[in-house]
């Protein structure tokens, strides 16, 4: 029947314009490949799945989306003195780290704040005491953002604590991803409404355009405590990170900082453009007072998300890996870099700097591993080296570079951290802060396995045939 031919044709039309909108607009190669691919050869699901999870609207609609919730509280401190500390206190590391200065300066527009103290917090044992702590002690304000809030034993107590803290009058929002906040039951924004606690949603799941955004994910974790105590890093709240619970059938271990100084405006400027986009409510900053200095560490925040112009995260990686001279340390769950971040990486490698990285041996995302496992020869073959992690489940975030800079926060080497999630790292100058980080690394190391060459190679047919198939899907991992 002529209807027939007709929805053909449409069918087919709609395949060829994806197919072309993806040309036109995808960055990756590989991504770009496997769309039109899609699109072409099975038009009505191929261009369907491109219009919901893999076009670039998601950048244009997300960046246009948070234009308001710019608030750059910042502006009142000033960069240049801070990198005049910078060469002061350190002027020789200063000089080295120069073009990373320009580079982080020219990427984020963000200054470097002088100042501050960041303590790292091992896993639920230290982080989650030192957090409720600060909310049972907030006199003012409490603003938390995190992507995972189980409603276990350990998430209940932060429930609670939040409830007090409303109860006693203190202001407090929290913002939970949409899709984060599936992985528990009861959900729970049910039960903070139920407790009287200001919550929101991001980005939930919806049939409008809008909502159908299921790759746009708020992955970052944010707690901040009367503008000046702030908790950023990669744990998540729930029982999961609590290692020494016999029960935990999903042991996690994680690594959080506590900061405190000016860069505890950075956490709150981030909370608050991420509130505003979810509920059109603006903060109000007239009241606020400029955090006194408790350390010396120098902070800059590195908000990144599909939002911003640049893949903001990864440039700051590329160049702080040109930067190093002598050793970088990386720890991370998720390794699948871009070409970008592996020719730096292999890069600083060939030109003699101690380039190692931990990875877990046992992971939560197969497919992920897979992949990995498929990328580790060609990092490998140029000096880089690589170690895996026995369990429990290590799912930190860290770049640690010539036992001074320090980058840390939400996001992993992969993909989906740098390129869909919104993230918030920092970067942090502070030889004291490096130190600590780079003997743990290598007591790590230490009771890790080395990945070698010959070991990979050796991997039966099978099996690297299945690792180079999950390496195809790494760009939608």
């Amino acid at each position: 029947m002529w209807w027939n031919t007709l929805i053909a044709v449409a069918v087919g039309a709609y395949g060829v314009v994806s197919s072309a909108h993806a040309l036109l607009n995808k960055r990756d190669p590989r991504s770009t490949l496997g769309w039109v691919t899609l699109c072409l050869f099975l038009p009505a699901i191929g261009a369907s799945l491109y219009w919901l999870i893999g076009n670039n609207r998601i950048r244009t609609r997300a960046r246009a989306w948070h234009i308001h919730g710019r608030f750059e509280l910042e502006r009142k401190l000033a960069t240049d003195e801070a990198e005049s500390e910078l060469a002061t206190h350190h002027p020789e590391k200063a000089e080295i780290m120069r073009s990373l200065l320009a580079t982080s300066l020219r990427v984020t527009g963000k200054p470097l704040l002088y100042g501050n103290r960041v303590e790292p917090l091992h896993n639920g044992e230290e982080a989650y005491p030192a957090m409720l702590e600060a909310i049972a002690g907030a006199e003012r304000s409490i603003y938390l953002c995190t992507y995972i809030f189980d409603t276990d034993e350990a998430g209940l107590k932060f429930v609670d604590a939040l409830a007090a803290a409303v109860e006693r009058g203190v202001e407090v929002r929290v913002l939970v991803d949409a899709i984060g906040e599936r992985y528990a039951r009861p959900r729970v924004s049910r039960l903070l409404r139920k407790r009287g606690v200001r919550v929101a949603r991001f980005l939930p799941l919806s049939p409008t355009l809008r909502g159908l955004r299921v790759n746009l994910r708020n992955h970052r974790k944010i707690l901040v405590i009367d503008s000046k105590i702030g908790f950023t890093g990669g744990i998540n709240l729930g029982q999961r990170h609590m290692l020494s619970d016999a029960k935990n059938r999903k042991p996690t271990a994680d690594l959080h900082f506590r900061v405190t100084g000016p860069v505890a405006w950075v956490l709150e400027e981030v909370f608050w453009e991420d509130w505003h986009f979810s509920t059109g409510e603006e903060p109000d900053w007239s009241n606020l007072v400029i955090p006194e200095p408790t350390g010396e560490a120098l902070c800059r925040g590195i908000s990144d998300g599909p939002n911003e112009d640049l893949e903001q995260l990864q440039w700051i990686v590329v160049g702080a890996l040109g930067c190093a001279h002598r050793r970088v340390q990386i720890v991370t769950p998720y390794f699948l870099p871009s070409r970008e971040l592996l020719a730096a990486l292999t890069g600083a490698a060939l030109r003699g700097v101690d380039v190692e990285v931990i990875l877990p041996d046992k992971n939560n995302q197969p497919l992920v591993a897979w992949a990995c496992e498929s990328t580790l020869p060609e990092v490998l073959q140029h000096g880089v080296r690589v170690y895996y992690q026995p369990p429990p489940f290590n799912h930190s975030k860290l770049m640690i570079i010539d036992d001074f800079y320090v980058l840390l926060g939400s996001a992993n080497l992969d993909p989906r951290s740098l390129r869909f999630n919104f993230e918030l790292n920092l970067e942090v100058f502070d030889p004291k802060l490096a130190g600590q980080l780079s003997s743990e690394f290598d007591r790590v190391r230490g009771a890790s396995h080395e990945v070698s060459l010959e070991e990979l190679e050796a991997l039966s047919m099978p099996r690297r045939l299945r690792d180079g198939v999950a390496k195809l899907m790494s760009p939608y991992l």
